[in-house]
């Protein structure tokens, strides 16, 4: 009984919220917007170049590529390949022409499900890197460079666990015709995870949420959202914009710094007593001994025992062997069948991305691997860079650039192996971790750019928004890992943390992703990213993420913090009636009528 009326509260709060934040996007799209498929007015018409400011949509209606399926089937190659608009700039493969010119007209069914296929397997590869290569080697700069653990869980932890989202972004506003999809999956995946996700850890284990983390981290996503619901509304973002979003990061991270040492001072720098309940937040290093054991764990798999007999041909072959078979006979049907696939991807990574691991007594060293990896690294950092622009340069038109880097690499291996031994890690291990950080990243940037390829290429086809794209199949590719990690998280007790990482880590996301993104961008010369939000469907994506937040930024506390499955049902039905609507809007069921 005395669950009820916190329930009831709820939902009236909700209900409120829900009105407030109908009226007022319906006069901030009505202000900022003129509909989806309206005509934009001559005084806003977008595409001119001459005040230095890059536009984010095509300068003219006519050649816009979503026009090719208004064409006849016949002519659908030749417009592909004589539109500007339809040129893809960066990528390994151009899917407009694989799925236009290649595929017959009759098998463009064919050619899509089997882009759909890959952006699966592409998302596979994003987690795999992240979670494996990337994670890992940002937790061994962040030790060797002795961080305290709350600013280490802000900013290289936060910028492992969230590199898809980001890189995701900074991809997208690299183009001005993808900037649609930046803004989509960044504002979706932050309605996703303030819904669906943290809904989900209050279904599966109701707990007291940590009160201090909580507020903290909802008033900084809250002024996040405000910040670029205010970009939106002028249809820009200028250098100081893009600079406010990277120094409001800052200050989180100040303030995260800040506010533990005053929490660690008031309780006289004492541990918490055992017993008190869960850790309060994994990123402040109230957790330490689980995360060091979930760390330990994920490498179980990449930890072979190696008698001190063993050769160097026999190290090498089993360090970049992907399989254990004892884990292999042990686990599921569904672990063996995910691990299938897994398996191409792990090989070429342990082939090319070098991982140091602290926690481990030899940090993971494996001398002729690691040693391979100085070839091998380099290489790929060559080309995967601009998608290999320019590991195709060669130089004074003779010698290729990755030639070079294949030479130096070979050099430095050579000196690295007659200096080291098999069983002890030389002093300077620790700079494979740096190496390793920088070939992950261009992995994880290589890989973000084939999925904004393939996502732009379905809104072609099937002609739908790149917002909508976005808000949907990138935010929840994106998104799915953490899905997966938070609720497994909060099944083995650790709610709080689970819970605290759902509004920490998509902070991270937003302001480094947009700002970064757009700082990136203005190198190129331009003095402004120009946005052009496709109508209401911006409208409602930023007016439900900033209800979505309000809500809960009045709800929890309304329920002294004691977040119950009423609370996680409420999320989880706020995000089917905002994704309904958002559809609704996308196929344009819902418009809005100006006078």
């Amino acid at each position: 009984m005395a669950r009820r009326p916190a329930s009831v509260r709820v939902l009236w709060i909700l209900s409120a919220l829900w009105t407030l934040s109908c009226s007022a996007g319906a006069s901030g799209a009505s202000a900022g917007s003129w509909g989806v498929g309206s005509p934009m007015p001559p005084h806003l018409e977008l595409g001119k170049e001459s005040d230095g400011i890059q536009s984010a949509q095509p300068q003219d209606r006519n050649v816009d590529c979503w026009e090719v399926r208004t064409q006849n089937s016949s002519e659908w190659c030749t417009f592909i390949r004589t539109n500007p608009d339809c040129q893809m700039d960066s990528g390994f493969l151009n899917y407009l022409k694989g799925v236009f010119c290649v595929f017959p007209t009759a098998l463009l069914p064919l050619a899509v499900g089997l882009c759909a296929l890959w952006l699966l397997y592409l998302f596979l590869i994003l987690g795999v890197t992240a979670e494996k290569f990337f994670c890992p080697n940002l937790s061994a700069i962040s030790t060797n460079l002795k961080l305290a653990h709350n600013v280490a869980g802000v900013t290289f932890l936060a910028f492992g666990n969230g590199a898809p989202d980001v890189f995701s972004a900074v991809v997208a506003f690299s183009d001005p015709r993808t900037a649609g999809l930046a803004i989509g999956a960044l504002f979706g995946a932050g309605v996703f995870v303030t819904t669906v996700v943290a809904g989900g850890i209050a279904l599966v284990r109701p707990f007291t949420v940590a009160s201090r983390p909580f507020l903290r981290d909802a008033v900084f996503y809250m002024a996040a959202v405000f910040l670029t619901f205010t970009m939106l509304y002028f249809r820009r973002i200028t250098l100081a914009g893009a600079l406010s979003y990277l120094g409001l990061y800052i200050f989180y991270v100040f303030t995260v710094v800040i506010c533990t040492w005053i929490h660690r001072w008031r309780r006289g720098d004492r541990l918490s007593p055992a017993g008190s309940g869960q850790p309060e937040r994994a990123s402040d290093g109230e957790d330490e001994d689980s995360t060091s054991s979930i760390h330990r764990s994920e490498y179980e798999e990449y930890r072979p025992l190696l008698p001190s007999e063993d050769t160097t041909t026999q190290i090498l072959l089993t360090s970049v062997n992907p399989l254990d078979r004892r884990k292999w006979r042990r686990k599921s049907c569904y672990w063996r069948f995910l691990k299938v696939f897994k398996m191409p991807v792990e090989f070429v990574m342990l082939l090319t991305v070098p991982v140091v691991d602290p926690d481990e007594e030899d940090q993971n060293w494996r001398r002729p691997l690691n040693c391979l990896h100085l070839i091998t690294s380099p290489l790929v950092c060559i080309l995967t860079l601009k998608s290999g622009a320019y590991g195709l340069y060669k130089i004074q038109g003779v010698f290729p650039i990755w030639g070079l880097a294949i030479l130096l690499g070979a050099c430095l291996a050579a000196v690295v192996f007659c200096t080291t031994k098999n069983e002890e890690p030389p002093k300077y291990h620790c700079a494979f971790a740096f190496l390793g950080f920088l070939a992950s990243a261009l992995w994880i940037n290589a890989v973000a750019t084939e999925v904004v390829n393939i996502l732009r290429t379905f809104g072609v086809v099937f002609q739908l928004s790149n917002t909508v794209l976005g808000l949907t199949l990138l935010a929840w590719g994106n998104s799915i890992g953490d899905t997966f990690s938070d609720l497994t998280m909060a099944r083995q007790g650790y709610p709080r943390m689970a819970f605290s990482a759902c509004f920490g880590g998509i902070i991270f996301n937003m302001l480094v992703g947009v700002g970064l993104g757009c700082l990136l961008q203005m190198t190129n010369g331009q003095l402004a990213v120009k946005l052009d939000p496709d109508g209401l469907l911006v409208w409602i994506l930023a007016g439900a993420l900033g209800l979505s937040l309000m809500f809960s930024f009045i709800s929890v506390p309304a329920q002294c913090f004691q977040l119950g499955r009423e609370y996680g049902i409420c999320l989880l039905l706020y995000y089917l009636a905002f994704l309904t609507v958002a559809l609704l809007t996308e196929f344009k069921v819902i418009r809005l009528y100006t006078l």
